[in-house]
């Protein structure tokens, strides 16, 4: 099949949004692009390396020439391709030898998001683990981005709201604003809402008036250009639970009514909305089941 082909085969052909799941790039990072067209999904989310080590080897000149080439022959665009960084990552760490071993693993990352041209990384703020308030916790964050930022090209920054489980931090919008403010390079930054994540933290989204009423804040505090990607998932966990617990969609206590709202929102057109619910069996059905949704 041609690029075109596989475009025109896959769930939402035609559509505005864009659909898939965080899939495994076991083997090689290009295998999530042969990962993701196996699901149809029309935009993915991959791990540039083992997100359980500290420590890799550079990518291997052959594993990039075919991740580029598989782009190309799959018809995948990069601004669907939202990476996530390891867990092990803190930014905000108050210890500064830790600090530092996230700040080179997180500039790894970066540097292989760029060697494979990928525009976006998405990453967790950070964690002030009860040692520093949490307001220098969300300023050694922001310092921990410029510095990267002034060691890299191009690929965006990408802050992901939190559940506020433990001692995370950006599970308030004004956290993220906060640290968007102390970025001196503010076109190197964006967001990405996860619905789980939204709901733990306090933010009703299931109803309407509550969904209007998250993107108005989203808006008024951080603002809405900044927003680069959807982390849809269901909840095991209820509103302001601050649990992180994923649940495939429909099977959480979201209901459906939350995906009917984010796939014919029109602010969310043509962003990358990304799968992490738990069981990857259903993942071609979530991602149908999701195009049903749209209205004409």
């Amino acid at each position: 099949m041609t690029a075109k082909e596989y475009i025109a085969a896959r769930p939402g052909a035609g559509s505005k949004k864009f659909v898939g799941p965080h899939v495994s790039a076991s083997g090689g990072v290009e295998n999530a692009i042969i990962n993701a067209n196996n699901v149809g999904a029309s935009a993915f989310a991959l791990y540039t390396r083992n997100q359980r080590q500290w420590n890799h080897k550079p990518l291997e000149e052959e594993s990039i020439t075919r991740f580029h080439q598989l782009l190309k022959d799959y018809g995948y665009s990069t601004k669907h391709i939202l990476p996530h960084a390891s867990y092990l990552i803190n930014l905000g760490n108050p210890d500064p030898i830790m600090r530092k071993k996230s700040n080179q693993a997180f500039l790894d990352e970066l540097q292989r998001c760029e060697v494979l041209g990928l525009e976006m990384l998405n990453f967790h703020p950070g964690s002030h683990l009860g040692k520093v308030s949490p307001e220098d916790c969300l300023a050694i964050i922001a310092d921990e981005m410029n510095a990267l930022i002034q060691q890299t090209n191009k690929v965006k920054l990408v802050l992901e709201n939190t559940a506020g489980q433990g001692t995370n931090m950006g599970f308030r919008f004004e956290h993220l604003a906060t640290i968007i403010e102390k970025i001196d390079h503010k076109e190197r930054v964006g967001v990405c809402i996860d619905t789980a994540h939204t709901l733990a933290a306090g933010y009703e989204i299931r109803t309407p008036e509550g969904y209007g009423a998250m993107w108005n804040a989203f808006d008024k505090i951080i603002g809405a250009n900044y927003l680069v990607g959807i982390h849809l998932n269901d909840s095991k966990k209820e509103l302001g639970t601050h649990v992180d617990r994923h649940a495939p969609v429909g099977d959480g206590v979201m209901g459906m009514n939350l995906f009917e709202m984010v796939m014919n929102d029109s602010r969310l057109n043509n962003l990358p909305l990304i799968l992490e619910t738990p069981d990857e069996s259903l993942w071609p059905a979530e991602i149908r089941q999701l195009f049903t949704l749209l209205q004409p």
